[in-house]
């Protein structure tokens, strides 16, 4: 029998390690896991040790709260700069538009600071542009029509860092501009009364160090460091400070959808953010979550892949400003419909997702041997790019552009032969450095983005120089990083140890997301009982155990893998290794763990 700590190559040709210790749990959990406090604290700190926490400071990472994480504001470059000059607004009752980008982001930044203008008696205005018109970041021609209608004050969030034109433009119509973003800087900086972003090259360590934040963080950190000037300036002597906890909600569900790191600052406002959003508070996020059919309080999970893609699907195929309508409107019924309509979008979306990454796939084959991934097509939807560069990146396990190029009536607006490309980037590898790279060497229109995605405006004759600028300049970054690639186990159980109290526990360490890993369990040896094909691409199986347990496992996205196939026909009569997620199935009378499966090696 070959134990789990000797998998040298998987199902999936990797090897398999332990990303902390050596936790074998094989015949204990399945009886402590419902009564041994003991076991289950231990199991948690063994969690957050292996995620880098020393071991001094687990006490404050057991609960991540703001009180142990969240940093003086001051202590960003311009902060304070731009928390006066909002504050000066707000006593002049001067004209705000908060401008924003048209993902998930963008949508509860926005929404956070125009909930908290309107808290202290400032009703702001949104100004969210079209991706397919306008296109990502602030145009010139609309920073200006929007002071030539009365903005005294604009306040972008989560795009500006690199529109240097744009920001030059509303400069010289004297109209005053706040940048909230958390995107890549270039050395020079673009014109504005405050650019506030922990990327800046120029910023200190103790800002530096929360590069992580999404721009919601960000916002909310403005949100606080404007609410300490309007104290101190007495502004609350005659009226009720806002409660900015309440916006947490916006804060997790921007920090989650963005695919931030679930690390230090963001992991305590995600944890708090939850807490807010099972109140319900927010009139819109309510609406979202009956829409998403989830009958409890969300997850981390569930702002991943339930709310953040219907927001997102407003941005990418329909009218980008209703992310931000549903998440500051105070109308139940207003609420209900922008829900409905966003869920209805999310349908449209996954049909037009499915016709790229079809066409995307077909390409990819030719390109076995670059370092990046780049396909690009003639109409290809330029609002499900990044989805598609994402799947295709997964399994691929290389960084991957993918590059919707103008075609028909896109053509007339955009300019014949320019395409919009969006990329996703594995660990170990900063595809937004390189493309600003690249746009700085000219082979780009417009490029920025952070280590793990970008996004690009690009002309068609330069789609393939630019393919292979990427290949030399990343080719050996990524050959480091798919070397170092193995899946990365925390613990090891039988099948009885596979239950409801498991999944409790192993919660006790979250919430995780990006940076902070979900844990990974192995479970075996089994034998397959029953395997069959759900839906197109799904593999559904049950496993039994030794002990005579059994359990119900799914390995999604995976029927036309080697994975899928083996387990479909390639094991009778074998026992296996199984490595993946335990999740908890509440579908039934009884609630069951079962196991979301990531590989599989034989064990005999």
């Amino acid at each position: 029998m070959i134990p789990v700590t000797a998998i040298t190559h998987s199902l999936s040709g990797l090897a398999w390690r332990w990303r902390g210790g050596n936790m074998d749990l094989s015949g204990r959990f399945g009886r402590a896991g419902s009564g041994d406090d003991g076991l289950s604290n231990d199991l948690v700190d063994q969690l957050l040790l292996s995620r880098g926490v020393p071991h001094d400071d687990l006490e404050r990472h057991r609960r991540p709260t703001l009180r142990d994480f969240l940093p003086d504001p001051s202590v960003f470059r311009d902060m304070d700069v731009a928390a006066r000059r909002l504050a000066d607004a707000v006593v002049r009752a001067e004209r705000i538009t908060v401008y924003g980008d048209y993902d998930v982001d963008g949508a509860t930044s926005a929404a956070l600071l125009l909930r908290l203008l309107r808290a202290l008696g400032v009703e702001g205005q949104a100004y969210i542009p079209d991706r397919l018109l306008e296109g990502y970041g602030p145009s010139g021609e609309a920073l200006v029509r929007l002071g030539r209608e009365g903005s005294q004050l604009i306040v972008t969030v989560d795009c500006g860092a690199m529109a240097h034109d744009a920001l030059g433009q509303a400069q010289a119509a004297g109209i005053d501009v706040i940048v909230v973003d958390h995107h890549k800087c270039a050395a020079e900086l673009p014109p504005a009364v405050a650019l506030v972003n922990p990327n800046r090259l120029d910023e200190e360590d103790e800002a530096a160090a929360h590069g992580h934040l999404a721009a919601v963080g960000v916002a909310f950190l403005l949100a606080v460091a404007t609410v300490r000037v309007l104290r101190v300036r007495g502004w609350f002597e005659s009226r009720p400070p806002p409660d900015l906890m309440a916006l947490l909600d916006l804060v997790a569900l921007g920090t989650v959808a963005d695919v931030a790191q679930l690390k230090g600052l963001n992991r305590a406002l995600v944890a708090q953010g939850l807490k807010v959003m099972a109140k319900r508070a927010n009139i819109g996020l309510s609406a979202l979550i009956d829409a998403s059919r989830i009958a409890r309080a969300p997850t981390a999970s569930d702002l991943g892949f339930a709310l953040g893609p219907r927001i997102n699907a407003a941005g990418r195929i329909g009218d980008s400003s209703l992310g931000v309508r549903l998440l500051t409107t105070q109308d139940p019924d207003e609420a209900k419909d922008i829900a409905t309509r966003l869920s209805a979008l999310n349908d449209e979306r996954r049909a037009i997702e499915q016709a790229v990454q079809e066409a995307a796939e077909a390409q990819v084959e030719a390109q076995h041997n670059r370092a990046v991934v780049v396909v690009s097509g003639l109409g290809w939807h330029p609002g499900v790019i990044g989805i598609v560069a994402g799947r295709i990146k997964e399994k691929t396990g290389k960084p991957t552009l993918v590059i919707a190029l103008d075609d028909g009536e896109q053509a007339e607006v955009d300019g014949a032969g320019m395409g919009k490309g969006s990329g996703r980037s594995i660990p170990g590898v900063d595809l937004g450095a390189a493309i600003i790279a690249a746009r700085e060497a000219g082979l780009l229109v417009k490029g920025g983005g952070h280590a793990m995605a970008c996004g690009l405006t690009i002309a068609h004759d330069r789609v393939e120089p630019l393919a292979q600028w990427l290949d030399e300049r990343l080719g050996r970054d990524v050959a480091n990083a798919r070397a170092a690639q193995s899946l990365a186990l925390d613990l090891s159980l039988s099948p009885g140890g596979l239950t409801p109290s498991l999944v409790e526990t192993l919660e006790g360490a979250g919430p995780y997301g990006v940076g902070w890993p979900g844990p990974r369990v192995a479970v075996g040896p089994v034998r397959l009982v029953k395997c069959d094909l759900v839906g197109n691409d799904h593999v559904r199986a049950i496993v039994a155990g030794a002990d005579g347990r059994s359990f119900k496992a799914m390995a999604f996205r995976a029927a036309q893998t080697e994975l899928g196939q083996t387990l479909l026909h390639g094991c009778k009569g074998r026992q296996l290794w199984l490595a993946g997620r335990v999740r908890l199935d509440d579908w039934g009378s009884r609630p069951a763990a079962e196991l979301h499966i990531e590989d599989a090696a034989f064990a005999d």
